[in-house]
């Protein structure tokens, strides 16, 4: 019986993978400077090439960034602290020394708790946000009921709004 030797995974070019992810070339390269992003290989022409490992992990920057609003920081951040999650995973495997496996968890406890306020504070300013729009709607609502009920418009406090 004959086995086919592993595919290895098609390298995509630094354009290709900016068409496929709706990011710009310029986006892309600026992650990888910032830290956020290697590119798993270059190409004999020094052209970036991308396997779909990088693919995923731009997504996730991509989703982090757009849908959940956080700042490359932040983003920058929660990589390392999962890389550093992953790192001490092995070397707490590796270990049977008490001293270091505590020190190990308490690394991991510490991150977990900086990642923990980061989404706190996310949360508190979404809530902010949403507040501020309930108090437009509200103020819009209020117009639209003066002039349902026949009334002259009001002079109101617009705060932005009409």
């Amino acid at each position: 019986m004959t086995h086919a030797a592993p595919t290895q995974p098609r390298l995509l070019r630094i354009q290709e993978v900016a068409s496929e992810l709706g990011l710009t070339t310029r986006a892309i390269r600026y992650y990888e400077e910032l830290g956020l992003l290697k590119p798993a290989a270059r190409s004999k022409g020094d052209y970036r090439l991308f396997d779909p490992d990088d693919l995923e992990r731009l997504r996730f920057i991509k989703g982090l960034r757009d849908d959940a609003g956080f700042s490359l920081a932040e983003i920058g951040q929660l990589l390392e602290d999962e890389a550093a999650r992953t790192r001490n995973t092995k070397r707490f495997r590796t270990t049977a020394d008490p001293a270091e496996r505590a020190a190990i968890l308490a690394d991991g406890i510490g991150r977990v708790e900086r990642q923990v306020e980061s989404l706190r504070r996310k949360v508190a300013r979404l809530e902010t946000m949403i507040e501020e729009a309930h108090d437009r709607r509200h103020h819009l609502e209020t117009h639209l009921a003066e002039i349902e009920a026949g009334l002259p418009p009001a002079d109101h406090d617009h705060g932005g709004a009409p």
